[in-house]
Order: structure tokens, then C-alpha cells, then sequence
């Protein structure tokens, strides 16, 4: 099966619904039932072109009748999306975007333009006036966005009454848009439910009055909520790709109508662009730090195609993460203190995580984003534990904290992060440091990666060091509690499901190889143990978490400096240039 929920780039991984308050809830609501009031647009004035990235074989799955809401499979053939959506407890929000059009689009038959056809009269009959989960702002804009990108698709061959509701509900989805876009969180869903409005004013007959004002505010935004580096506060690269391919659809369909285009949006997308170039896998994929996926295929290469830069990643510091890289490999690492405030809502205890990808083979990972899979999966892979990074006494550092209103953000991280990139004669360097454990066990953090000039050998170190005299009795007295047996530390590598990993050298190195063939080699200067663990691999589209392993180096910090070391190399007769022509494994369910 290979359904998510949300039907789009992410699945439910950003359910938004707990960020409003009740009263926000209600009044959307109120606002929503007004809307339905309003005069029902009566065509199209122009019609943008469907730009979203589909997925065939997901959209076969739909019409089949096998439905995945929040990690729960619903087999049901022949029975209707709403009825399906509803047996499921847990949120399923997200289907009320209606991102599952764009892959019953493309499938395209007449059995999918049919599908499409009901299930969007059914959601007019069974919520148009203010009922279910879907009316939020953010959530509104993805779904009247999909309604006008696949306009002709869902009008084709429908009949008088089925269209006449189809504007109807557009009109008044646009008109709920203009009333309550303020009440979205900033960042993406803010930039969704702007998007949902342009994209009503210029292409509803009877809305053009909302264009300006939702232009002036777009403008705004790009301007705040895009930093100098590109970035925006979650450090979340998925959600700055989405965010980015919202403002290529906006551009496109301004410039389309003859419409000038704000010079702070089109500046906000040339820095997104080399952001997102950086954080950049050899494989194509992004990497998957603070709630973010890889995005599908083709997804990243469209949206900066339609920016137009073409420069190549630079080699250091974007959004807060570090980059190597060289010949066929790249290292991503977390290198910033992570979200604070609502920016926290999906951020990881990720603090100098690294991942590592071989030509098209991710290597080392993340265990990613569990948030497909359930609350528990949710906050097990934000944990540091599921991180590639040193870890202290199985505690994470950072720690979620739960809001009256049922949002977990994290808090209590890292307060200050350092970082630097350094170009050497034989490679790239990243040195990095935190603070997280200095509170609690008087300890910081140090980690320094060299990547060698050709790709091939990657050398590390983790240092837990006190750094300041006051340091010291915190140190001592974390150490008292360990009976002065030491302070336990693990160091763990996460493995891609696809790497085969065998202990080898008599348990002084483990070997891991790619389905390529390529094998790597893992080993330590011995100052802890290392073993192979199991791990998962959490990935949005899955039925259930993949199983994987992880190298794990662990031991115990006795003295106020503890030094870790430790390398992976390519094994000397694995050729630099290696013809991989294994198919990778599909990206869901099948």
C-alpha cells in the first residue's frame, strides 16, 4: 500500500490543527457558515496550469479502495474517502487539503476523474458549511488551490448542479480565506492560505478584490519570514521547499495574468534556491532534519528549475547545517541550536547530527520523522536517540514540553551552538559545538568531521569536555550519581535500510555495503565498545517503520575530557567512479 494521509509531500507531518486555539476553532467555524452566504462565483477567468507532482501508483492505491490515515490502513474498496477518513480516530485533517488529487490526476483515466469528481461533491455535501477539520486556513488554501489547478479535470463531464456547487464552494472557500488568513501560523501555513487566495482572485470570476490584499501580505512575509541565508524558522528543508514551490505557482500565475510580481517575493525565492541546493544530498534528496522528509522525486529539481539559478551549492554553513562535500559523497550535519516557539512545534533534539550519502545511496541517516506512524512514533523520532550524534545517558538535548493546547514543542536545547567550516589542503573540515548537556552533566559537546579532497574517507571526533572551572562540581555531582562508575555515552550512526552492515576484523571495524556494490568501512580508535543495534527508518507513504541497524560506539566519560574517534572509508577496492545500476527500493509501499 502506499497512501499517507495528508496525500501529499509529507503526510500528516504537519498537522496545524493544534495551533489553534478553541476559540479560533470556533470562530473558523462561524466564519466558514457566513461564507457559504456569498454570491457563488459563476466560471473561471483563467485557469492556472496543474504544476503538483503526482504519484501514479499512489493514486492507484486510492482508487482501490486502500486508504492509510495517520498509520492506520483502511481496506476498503468501493467504500467513499469521507466514510473511511471518518472511522479513523486519530486526525486525519490533512485529507481535507486535498493534495490526493494530484495523484488521482495522475492516474487521469475516467475511473480517477470520476473518483475525483465524487469525492469533492461529497465533501461539499457533507462539509461546506463549517463542519469537519478542514476549515483552518492553511488547510483551506492547499484544498482551493488543488480545486483550481484540477479545475478542468473535476469539471469535465459534470453536469449543471455539480459545477454550479463546485464555484460555489470556491467562492465561498475564498472568501472564508480573506477573513481568516490572520489567524494562521506564520510560515507555511500562512504562506498556504495566501497562496489559496491569489489563486481564488485570479481565477474565480467575482473574486478579483482579493488579489491585492493577499499580495501586499505575501510580499510582507517573504520578506520576514525568509531569512538573509534563505532559511525560515522551523530549519525544516522540506517545509522550505514546499514553501518555495508555493511561490513559484503564485509567480507563475501572476506573471500569467499580467500581473507584476513583488520584488521582495522574487528575492525571498532567489535565496530559498541555494538554500535548498545545500541541504542537497549526492542523491538528489533533501536532508531529513526537524520533522522533514527527502521529498519526492523530481519535486526539489522543478521548483528550482522554475527559479532559474543554476549556481552550485557552496560548501559550509545554510540554515543553520553545515555541509561537505566531495567526489561522489555528501555530509549534511545539524549545526544550529534547534526551533524555538511555535517553530518548535516539529523540531528534533538533532544538535550536530550528520548524514551521509554515496553517490545515489544514502549511507547514514536520521530515523526521521514518526509522525505518519502515531504521537509515539512522533516523539521517539525527534528524540536524540534516533539522531546520527553523540547522545549522554540515553538523554536527549532537547526535551518536548506539552501546551495546554496540546502542542509538544521543544524546549530547554542547546542555548548556544558554535560552528565553522575550515578548507584544508587534503579536504573540508566542520567543527562544531553545543551546550545541551552542560546544565545537567557540566559537559559540552564537540564534534569535528574532515572529509577527504576525494569523497572516499571521512574522518571524526565527539569530545565531551568541561570547558569552565563552574563546570566541574556539575560534572562531579552527575558522576556521584553514577556511583563513579562513569557517565554513559553512546554515539550512534543510523544506517540506510538498503546497507547490508557485518562485523568484521575480528570486532575491530564493520563493513557496510550498498546495493551498488560500493562497501564502506567503520572503524574506532577503541575508546568505547562498538556493536550493531537495530534501528528503524521512518518515511512518510510507509505502512510501518522499516526496519534498519545502527553502529553504536558506547562507553563512559570518567575525566573532564573524553575523546571519541572514529572513521568510515570506502574499502580500497571500491573503484571512485562505480556503475550503480540497482533499482533503489520504491518509495512506498507497494
Amino acid at each position: 500500500m502506499m497512501l499517507n494521509s495528508r496525500g501529499d509531500r509529507r503526510g500528516d507531518a504537519v498537522d496545524t490543527s493544534d495551533t489553534y486555539s478553541r476559540r479560533e476553532r470556533l470562530m473558523n467555524r462561524l466564519h466558514a457558515r457566513r461564507a457559504a452566504r456569498t454570491r457563488p462565483a459563476t466560471g473561471f477567468q483563467s485557469n492556472p496550469e496543474p504544476r503538483m507532482i503526482g504519484h501514479y501508483a499512489r493514486g492507484r492505491q486510492l482508487l482501490a479502495g486502500n486508504f492509510l490515515f495517520s498509520g492506520h490502513l483502511i481496506e476498503a474498496p468501493g467504500v467513499n474517502l469521507w466514510d473511511a477518513a471518518e472511522r479513523v480516530t486519530t486526525s486525519t485533517n490533512s485529507v481535507h487539503g486535498f493534495a490526493w488529487l494530484d495523484d488521482l490526476a495522475a492516474v487521469g483515466d475516467t475511473k480517477a476523474r470520476v473518483s475525483a469528481q465524487k469525492w469533492v461533491s461529497d465533501w461539499i455535501a457533507r462539509y461546506a458549511h463549517g463542519r469537519g477539520a478542514g476549515w483552518t486556513p492553511d488547510i483551506t488554501g492547499r484544498r482551493l488551490i488543488r480545486w483550481i489547478a484540477h479545475g478542468f479535470f473535476l469539471l469535465r463531464g459534470a453536469d449543471k448542479d455539480a459545477s454550479q456547487a463546485y464555484f460555489k464552494s470556491a467562492a465561498q472557500q475564498a472568501i472564508f480565506l480573506s477573513r481568516r488568513w490572520h489567524v494562521a501560523r506564520a510560515g507555511l501555513p500562512r504562506f498556504e492560505a495566501l497562496a489559496g487566495m491569489i489563486y481564488a482572485g485570479l481565477s474565480l470570476q467575482g473574486m478579483e478584490d482579493r488579489v491585492d490584499p493577499a499580495i501586499a501580505v505575501l510580499a510582507r512575509d517573504c520578506k520576514i519570514q525568509i531569512g538573509p541565508d534563505g532559511g525560515i524558522a522551523s530549519r525544516n528543508p522540506e517545509e522550505l521547499l514546499e514553501i518555495l514551490t508555493l511561490l513559484t505557482w503564485v509567480e507563475t500565475a501572476l506573471s500569467g495574468s499580467g500581473r507584476e510580481v513583488p520584488e521582495t517575493m522574487l528575492s525571498a525565492m532567489a535565496r530559498m534556491a541555494p538554500a535548498l541546493r545545500a541541504m542537497r544530498h549526492s542523491d538528489g534528496g533533501l536532508a531529513r532534519f526537524h520533522g522533514g522528509g527527502r521529498g519526492l522525486d523530481g519535486w526539489l529539481d522543478q521548483a528550482l528549475a522554475a527559479v532559474g539559478t543554476m549556481e552550485q551549492p557552496d560548501q559550509g554553513l545554510h540554515m543553520g547545517y553545515g555541509r561537505l562535500a566531495a567526489g561522489r559523497t555528501s555530509l549534511i550535519a545539524d549545526t544550529a541550536a534547534p526551533p524555538i516557539g511555535v517553530a518548535a512545534a516539529e523540531a528534533h533534539a538533532s544538535t550536530l547530527a550528520m548524514e551521509l550519502t554515496s553517490g545515489r545511496r544514502p549511507l547514514i541517516v536520521n530515523c526521521g520523522s514518526g509522525s505518519s506512524f502515531g504521537p509515539e512514533w512522533r516523539r521517539a523520532g525527534r528524540a536524540t536517540p534516533s539522531h546520527s550524534t553523540l547522545c549522554i545517558d540515553g538523554v536527549s538535548s532537547a526535551h518536548i514540553a506539552v501546551r495546554k493546547d496540546g502542542a509538544e514543542l521543544l524546549c530547554d536545547g542547546p542555548i548556544e551552538v558554535q560552528s565553522e567550516f575550515t578548507a584544508l589542503g587534503d579536504g573540508n573540515r566542520l567543527e562544531m559545538a553545543h551546550d545541551g548537556y552542560r546544565r545537567s552533566h557540566g559537559l559540552t559537546h564537540v564534534r569535528t568531521l574532515d572529509l577527504s579532497k576525494d569523497g572516499r574517507a571521512l574522518a571524526g571526533e565527539d569530545l565531551l569536555t568541561i570547558l569552565e572551572s563552574f563546570d566541574e562540581p556539575i560534572f562531579d555531582k552527575a558522576l556521584d550519581t553514577e556511583k563513579l562508575q562513569g557517565i554513559p555515552w553512546s554515539v550512534r550512526f543510523h544506517l540506510h535500510p538498503e546497507v547490508d552492515a557485518i562485523v568484521d576484523w575480528g570486532g575491530a571495524a564493520v563493513s557496510l555495503t550498498q546495493k551498488s556494490g560500493e562497501i564502506w568501512v567503520f572503524r574506532h580508535d577503541g575508546a568505547g565498545e562498538m556493536r550493531l543495534e537495530p534501528s528503524v527508518y521512518l518515511e512518510n507513504g510507509r505502512l510501518r517503520p522499516r526496519a534498519t541497524q545502527q553502529v553504536v560506539l558506547s562507553g563512559r566519560a570518567m575525566s573532564y575530557a573524553t575523546r571519541i574517534r572514529w572513521s568510515l572509508s570506502k574499502a580500497q577496492d571500491t573503484p571512485t567512479a562505480l556503475r550503480d545500476v540497482k533499482e533503489n527500493q520504491p518509495e512506498f509501499d507497494v
